[in-house]
């Protein structure tokens, strides 16, 4: 087995654990079965939960077994860790049906073939709900002096901030609990979680420590966090969704090509199985040739072909070329101009196919030029397309047969900047005001 300490350090994905030496003998005796949870506190993974099921595949990797915990019981509560002020519960048959989509997402990055390393998905409730609250408080509660309780940043922080109710404080205990049925169950040793659940994790350490006697570990990775230190969380807005039907391929696979020079080597040490040759490379090149942003495009490529698929790698590539120049757009299909004009400023055109605005209007109006003026000086100076096919006269109007599936004009100015057309007929404005 690789050494998987050393691993994780050098790709920075090691923000604290328990005793490290401690750790590397267990991880070296033999096969160590781990764990990461993800509750359904939304209808889908980001790539935040990402990062822990890759650090998960790692240890798998390493010949370690681990065990994808769906919060059926904990994503009823909601954890506290991270939030100024109490979660919105949510209904059960909503929390249900997440966990089953969130279970299908969990699979699809581990390998549950036989033997030793083989993977498991669990659910929580499906010994959280069989526990008596006599019994909970008797066998499990006893075992948490309030005082350590208290102690918890996340706790301390919603005390300062106004108060945490008894559902949300109970948290740590229904977490710590959950460490110690895989204890039990299946052999678990180490619980792998983000660095704002530390004190989640050792509380489930202590408490198979007090319960049994047994040693177990925690290890928490960082946080990813943007330039400004803000997380790409489902719940700090402008989500990073895994799911195709939450977050299309071509906008997933345009997202880490944006992503700056800056924020590349530690995303590709995470996000990626390359090996640490081929990331220096790549920091390497980008530093002599940053225009060509290759440690970006290898991000992109890997992180979506993991995510969606080669097949879908390559719609998203074709989809990216075809929107700046480099292919048919007529080839495209409808969901995926879609997907592309979302990402950019774009306009609605009320009315029907008959009745399109001048080009120059739509430039001004999507925004891609300030003025209807000016976009009629970026025609003339032959730097205005429509549809990839330059646009020759200032007065030009799209015919009905532009329009791509018979709605989408894409609109061009030079060779990077892009905006959308769409006709909607009859149903009112949904994006920017329509013309």
């Amino acid at each position: 087995m690789s050494d998987i300490i050393d691993e994780l350090s050098w790709r920075g994905l090691i923000a604290v654990s328990t005793d490290r030496d401690d750790l590397r003998k267990a991880l070296d005796s033999g096969p160590v079965t781990c764990y990461g949870g993800f509750d359904p506190t939304a209808p889908g993974l980001h790539i935040g939960n990402l990062a822990l099921l890759l650090t998960m595949r790692r240890f798998q990797l390493a010949g370690h077994r681990p065990i994808g915990l769906v919060g059926g019981a904990t994503g009823l509560i909601g954890d506290p860790s991270g939030k100024s002020a109490e979660r919105s519960l949510n209904p059960r048959e909503l929390v249900s049906g997440w966990v089953e989509r969130i279970r299908a997402e969990v699979s699809r990055f581990l390998d549950f073939s036989p033997g030793p390393a083989g993977a498991l998905v669990v659910s929580n409730l499906d010994w959280t709900q069989q526990l008596p609250a006599l019994d909970f408080l008797r066998d499990i509660g006893k075992h948490f002096p309030l005082s350590q309780m208290l102690s918890r940043e996340a706790v301390r922080a919603r005390l300062e901030a106004g108060g945490i109710s008894y559902t949300e404080f109970s948290y740590q205990v229904l977490q710590a609990n959950d460490f110690l049925e895989l204890h039990r169950r299946h052999g678990c040793l180490l619980q792998l979680g983000g660095s704002d659940q530390w004190g989640n994790l050792v509380a489930g350490v202590d408490l198979i420590r007090r319960v049994t006697g047994d040693t177990a570990h925690a290890l928490a990775t960082p946080l990813i966090t943007k330039p400004d230190g803000t997380k790409y969380g489902k719940s700090e807005g402008g989500a990073i969704w895994i799911s195709p039907e939450l977050m299309s391929p071509y906008a997933f696979y345009q997202f880490w090509l944006n992503r700056a020079d800056e924020e590349v080597p530690s995303l590709l040490r995470v996000y990626t199985f390359r090996s640490r040759e081929e990331i220096e490379a790549l920091e390497q090149e980008t530093a002599r040739r940053p225009a060509a942003r290759a440690g970006q495009r290898a991000l992109a490529r890997d992180v979506t072909a993991l995510v969606h698929g080669e097949q879908q790698l390559e719609a998203a590539i074709a989809s990216s070329q075809a929107l700046f120049g480099q292919g048919d757009l007529r080839a495209l299909d409808a969901s995926t101009i879609a997907a592309a004009l979302a990402e950019v400023p774009h306009v609605i055109i009320d009315g029907g196919p008959g009745s399109l605005p001048p080009i120059a209007d739509l430039m001004a109006a999507a925004g891609i030029e300030p003025s209807k003026s000016a976009a009629r000086r970026a025609i003339a100076e032959g730097g205005a397309y429509l549809n990839n096919v330059k646009v020759a006269d200032q007065d030009a109007v799209p015919a009905p047969g532009d329009l791509l599936h018979g709605r989408f004009l894409v609109l061009r100015r030079g060779k990077r900047t892009i905006a959308g057309a769409e006709l909607r007929r009859g149903t009112g404005p949904v994006g920017p005001p329509p013309i």
